[in-house]
């Protein structure tokens, strides 16, 4: 009797059926001690009722990377019997900022400083018709730059960013200093550090880093930096600091590589640009994306640490090591500056690195090629609408810092 929910295909075949050919069982080989088995190996060819003969594994005596076999992880020569836990660039971690805190052992101050807000204030900084200008390189990523009626996001996003860039390069006859800088993409970051009883690595190829001759100022001083020995961490219990990063057993333990080779003439990090859409097979939502953000502008000036001060943990750096970064989504900006004042960062005691966040600020509202009319109503028109200018003060304020 058929069952309630089978159905048969008397009149098509297996291939239209859509139904693939059910996975054969190997046959289990018994051995039984003191009995030889009897193969067809001697003649040559099968015989039946003879058994099958097990040859040994043929190896090349040659390299053949077509044909190459990774041997198993407990083989390999960089095997290590405690685990490695390594943040990269499609890491989705649970907790967002608060665990890319704990991780860098920082401390949060919400919006960005003011003496660096105020470098973009003065109009000897700004841009000749900043405003327009900008409106301008909004309606060309948005509007002017495709055929299409609504621009996928990884495009416009992109061409926005490299307009913005374009802009505040435009001030180098004022600022020569920005003519001391240079924009490197896809470099890989890797450095090592300890938390707690963990080992742990960042490690991966994070945006366009816009790199430079000379460091970044500090943002705080030495009385603001002693005061964060006080701050206390904020704890996520139960949920374990390593959850959602990738457990290897395989790796270097002291790997310490800022992705440019040594000798090079832009050894500092001034700023990395980020982008929400830049990996179409990785989506992070807000929250991860900023802790993204914080990760590897943390792994940036934690590698040129070690490059200036070696390995061992410092208690308090002589000077810190400052990164900033700028995440978008072609609309939204995520600003952040990361200063990096102690390498010490086993226990939870002591000085913390300082973390300022200016999350989800608005470059507009709306840009629509076509009005968006609802009830015969025009709800939003078409084109660009909403622009807030002080967004691009941010942005250009990171720009000029340590060129003014």
């Amino acid at each position: 009797m058929i069952g309630k929910h089978a159905r048969r295909h008397f009149a098509v075949s297996r291939c239209l059926t859509a139904k693939a050919p059910p996975a054969r069982r190997p046959r289990e080989r018994v051995e039984i001690p003191g009995f030889e088995m009897v193969t067809y190996g001697e003649r040559m060819h099968y015989v039946p009722g003879l058994a099958k003969p097990v040859y040994p594994q043929w190896e090349r005596d040659y390299k053949d990377p077509r044909h190459y076999k990774t041997p198993p992880a407990h083989q390999m020569p960089l095997y290590k019997e405690k685990p490695c836990y390594v943040y990269n660039q499609r890491t989705s971690a649970l907790e967002g900022v608060r665990q890319a805190l704990w991780l860098t052992k920082a401390k949060l101050i919400s919006g960005l400083p003011p003496r660096l807000l105020s470098l973009a204030e003065s109009p000897a900084n700004q841009i000749p018709d900043q405003d327009e200008r900008v409106q301008n390189a909004i309606k060309h990523a948005r509007f002017w730059d495709t055929t299409e009626d609504r621009p996928c996001k990884e495009k416009y996003s992109n061409t926005l960013l490299s307009n913005l860039l374009h802009l505040c390069a435009t001030l180098q006859s004022r600022h020569p200093a920005i003519g001391r800088r240079i924009l490197a993409e896809k470099y890989s970051l890797a450095t090592t550090w300890k938390r707690g009883e963990d080992l742990f690595q960042v490690r991966g190829q994070n945006g366009l880093l816009y790199n430079c001759m000379d460091p970044l100022p500090e943002v705080s001083g030495k009385q603001e930096v002693g005061d964060t020995a006080d701050h206390v961490l904020k704890s996520f219990y139960p949920v374990s600091p390593s959850i959602d990063l990738q457990k290897v057993h395989v790796y270097k333990e002291e790997v310490n590589c800022s992705g440019f080779r040594e000798g090079y003439p832009y050894p500092h990090a001034h700023t990395l640009y980020f982008q929400e859409e830049g990996d179409i097979n990785c989506k992070l939502r807000p929250k991860q994306f900023r802790a993204k953000m914080v990760m590897f502008a943390f792994g940036n000036a934690l590698a040129r640490a070690h490059s200036l001060y070696g390995t061992q943990p410092q208690s308090v750096l002589g000077r810190p090591i400052t990164v900033q970064a700028v995440g978008t989504n072609g609309r939204l900006f995520q600003f952040l500056v990361f200063q990096l004042n102690t390498t010490d960062l086993s226990g939870d005691n002591g000085i913390k690195n300082q973390v300022w966040l200016d999350e989800d600020v608005e470059l507009y509202d709306y840009a629509k090629l076509r009005p968006l009319i609802k009830k015969k109503q025009v709800k939003v028109p078409a084109g660009l609408a909403g622009y807030k200018p002080e967004t691009f003060r941010k942005f250009l304020a990171l720009y000029l810092h340590g060129a003014v």
